[in-house]
């Protein structure tokens, strides 16, 4: 398996409604130096349906300013539409971090 690929994998697992971070991510498949890499596997993303990137924030839940899928505006909507509170591109991690 690829490093994208067990990006992806790992981001399938966060349910609706919660988020994670790049350094989240990059611990959890194993290479917990990588949280960079972990943002441009994201930003090559084939399928951003599939694969929810916009669930992944910084490490203090801010979102990510060049969302590669249409920029923070459309990142916060989705996650709004998903219930997660957004406010001035912040989200709680407190209330929304996912411990999975």
């Amino acid at each position: 398996m690829t490093f994208d690929e067990s990006v992806y994998g790992y981001l399938k697992t966060v349910p609706r409604g919660k988020v994670v971070t790049y350094g989240m991510i990059a611990h959890a498949i194993g290479r917990p130096r990588a949280a960079r890499q972990v943002g441009n596997a994201l930003h090559r993303n084939p399928t951003p349906v599939v694969v929810p990137c916009h669930r992944v924030v910084n490490r203090e839940g801010r979102l990510a300013p060049a969302f590669a899928f249409g920029g923070i505006d459309m990142q916060a909507s989705l996650l709004r539409d998903e219930g997660v509170e957004v406010a001035d591109g912040y989200v709680d991690l407190s209330k929304y971090l996912w411990q999975g």
